[in-house]
């Protein structure tokens, strides 16, 4: 797939399913495969614990992750000792996570392998960034169900989407579902100037205007103003940025930007859909801080709402998965070609690849 040339000219990719059982693994050891036969030098790990024999909801089993020689892996103490591949440890953490501490360790031969990396985008954003001590190109991450936050362009510098039959057996709907995933990730990133500015902001809610500043509001680059507005966070988990609960929104006629520094969540934006002031325009971190659904988001732009991001994320293909644990099935061929159309992103079926 032409992809694979276009991951070696990124330092980190992380490889994010839109559910359990779209072929996310089947993907990776494709292109752990192809990487190595270019000779890119690469390492993997994970947030999370995935490349278990079995799938743990349905019982079917899995594809292994398969390491060849000379690749560098992170993962818990527990699952390096479970590993079938003869390894060298390069080093041991401090900290641990419920399976361990994390070894990172260089492979001595060809095996199979379980990952479970860091417990947080942070910690993983941190082990990336040392990973070319150890002579590696390119950083390949594989996250758990649900975990998104992993994709992140704060934390790795591309991404691939894996989608299929598992999300949805009806063709149109698991387009649709898959067409409004590649719309958040593919949000705008903002101007740089008020980039640099809205960064260094505190965390919380601002209102953003390009009006004069006065002595309620802080001067931002080219002439923008903000103003934190009342709100209260709270941690959706335990590792996740805050959510915050907007009390109101100022009525004001003209035209407005808010900027949230944390996670926001589909209340927030029916706060939005019901206020009066024209055109809102949201400014969030990176497309992993919304929670929203469909609905709710077609109804803000349809109030004339747009979304931008402090950091655009790379989409570097979707890979597509035709067939569900559960025994259903969609046309590969119609499958590939109907993403591709509704997408506009290279469009790849990895089984039928390989």
């Amino acid at each position: 797939m032409p992809f694979i040339k276009t991951l070696t000219q990124f330092r980190s990719v992380s490889i994010v399913g839109m559910a359990k059982n779209t072929g996310k693994t089947t993907c990776l050891n494709y292109v752990i495969r192809r990487l190595h036969e270019e000779g890119k030098r690469i390492a993997l790990t994970s947030i999370g614990v995935d490349g278990e024999e079995r799938d743990v909801l349905y019982d079917t089993p899995k594809p292994r992750i398969v390491l060849e020689k000379g690749m560098v892996f992170v993962t818990s103490e527990k699952d390096f000792e479970q590993r079938e591949c003869p390894a060298e440890v390069l080093s041991v953490s401090d900290r641990a996570t419920p399976l361990g501490r994390l070894i990172t360790a260089r492979a001595e031969g060809s095996g199979k392998v379980v990952l479970s990396g860091p417990s947080d985008s942070a910690w993983l954003q941190t082990i990336i960034s040392i990973m070319p001590n150890y002579g590696v190109e390119l950083t390949l991450v594989d996250g758990a169900l649900s975990r998104m936050s992993l994709a992140s362009p704060a934390v790795t510098d591309a991404m691939i989407l894996c989608t299929g039959a598992a999300c949805s057996p009806q063709l149109e709907e698991l387009v649709r579902r898959t067409k409004f995933r590649c719309t958040l990730i593919e949000l705008e990133q903002v101007e740089e100037g008020l980039r640099n500015e809205l960064l260094s902001l505190d965390d919380g809610v601002y209102q953003i205007s390009v009006s004069g500043a006065s002595p309620q509001k802080t001067t931002l680059d080219e002439g923008y103003t903000s103003h934190r507005l009342p709100v209260t966070g709270y941690p959706l988990t335990k590792l996740s940025d805050s959510v915050f609960t907007l009390k109101n929104i100022p009525e004001l006629s003209e035209p407005q930007q808010i900027y949230i520094s944390g996670a926001v969540t589909d209340d927030f934006f029916k706060l939005l859909n019901t206020a009066k002031t024209p055109n809102p325009q949201l400014i969030i971190g990176d497309f992993t801080k919304l929670f929203i659904t469909p609905t709710t988001y077609n109804k803000f732009i349809r109030n004339g709402g747009r979304i931008n991001v402090l950091q655009k994320a790379k989409l570097l293909a979707v890979c597509t998965n035709p067939t569900s644990p559960e025994g259903t099935g969609l046309d590969p061929l119609a499958l590939q070609q109907r993403m591709q159309e509704a997408l506009g992103v290279p469009v790849y079926d990895v089984k039928r690849e390989v």
